[in-house]
């Protein structure tokens, strides 16, 4: 998150998004962000929450939950305005706890070269959980596309747990020697953490993840669905909780027997610099006690280590911009679509 505090700080936040994040994924949030950016009273309105409360998509997010329509952004601020309110209440009660499958695709990869190194089947913790629809990779069909050949996964019919129109096809282009898997690799244990985990159960939860897919993409909000419906099969384990508070006692859960993996993706950005380094000795005395694995799949903003330098100091900024860096044990591997759509292996 941008680190400004004030009203020009804070358009600044919503014209980069609407300039760099949105426009590839939603011409619509593109246009709205640009909008609010250039609109003093929205600004000064938007200025009354707490900062982590000010976010491009958790406002916008907050005004699809609802009811706003795909709309020019005229159209949009007037009913901003008219249900501001609301809009305030839903801001202040929820956060961005995007729960985007997609991405399992661009974590595959690694997962199972761990589980095929280790010989073991694998144990998932996801901390910043959300709804824990990001701890079935392991039943969810995939296509993997380098521009000549699509290589296709789908789950094993007897343990898919797939709901009767099929399992969410996960789409991701792949670009270098990305090593795709020849098979899913077995999952015996999930869990995850979240301060406040959502219930797939619950129509207000499932609404609010829905209303966090952007609005053009349709495809996202079908394969969430088809999510749902596998995980309501065979709920995860989900604790409420800080993440450096709860992952060693849930970690001591994991079956012995399995390698444990914990990943994480779009989550350090809501962290303190200070609580991001409590998080990385604890997953490094993890990996020292019990041969833990972690994936991390961050925005490249948030990589700054104790030192002050970044992971990947040689690497051109413009490179990853928009983009997530996906790590594998403190390793870089790859850049990741921040919704899992494309994979570029380092």
């Amino acid at each position: 998150m941008p680190g400004g505090t004030g009203p020009a700080g804070t358009a600044d936040w919503y014209r980069s998004f609407g300039i760099v994040d949105a426009p590839a994924s939603s011409p619509c949030y593109a246009e709205w962000s640009l909008g609010i950016a250039d609109d003093p009273e929205l600004i000064r309105r938007i200025e009354q929450w707490p900062h982590n409360k000010r976010q491009p998509l958790l406002v916008l997010a907050a005004a699809r939950f609802l009811g706003a329509g795909i709309t020019p952004y005229p159209e949009f601020r007037e009913f901003l305005l008219a249900r501001w309110d609301d809009v305030s209440r839903t801001v202040l009660a929820r956060a961005t706890q995007t729960n985007e499958t997609g991405r399992c695709a661009t974590l595959l990869p690694s997962l199972a070269a761990i589980a095929a190194s280790t010989g073991r089947p694998l144990a998932l913790i996801e901390v910043g959980a959300s709804a824990g629809l990001a701890l079935f990779p392991d039943k969810y069909a995939y296509e993997y596309d380098d521009g000549t050949s699509v290589m296709r996964l789908r789950p094993q019919p007897d343990v898919a747990g797939s709901p009767a129109d099929g399992p969410p096809v996960l789409r991701c282009t792949v670009e270098g020697a990305v090593p795709l898997p020849a098979a899913l690799p077995h999952v015996v244990w999930r869990a995850g953490i979240d301060l406040n985990p959502l219930d797939i159960n619950n129509p207000d939860d499932v609404a609010w993840l829905e209303a966090l897919i952007w609005p053009e993409q349709e495809f996202r909000r079908e394969r969430l669905r088809r999510a749902i419906a596998i995980a309501r099969q065979d709920p995860p384990l989900l604790l409420a909780g800080d993440l450096n508070e709860q992952l060693v006692p849930l970690a001591d859960q994991a079956p012995p027997d399995a390698t444990l993996v914990v990943f994480h993706s779009a989550v350090m950005a809501y962290l303190s610099s200070a609580r991001r380094e409590a998080f990385r000795a604890t997953i490094g005395t993890l990996a020292a006690e019990r041969g833990c694995h972690w994936l991390s799949n961050e925005g490249h903003t948030v990589l700054a280590q104790a030192d002050g330098s970044v992971v990947v100091p040689e690497m051109d900024d413009a490179r990853l911009r928009g983009r997530f860096l996906l790590l594998q044990d403190g390793v870089p591997m790859a850049i990741a679509g921040p919704h899992g759509q494309s994979l570029e292996w380092l």
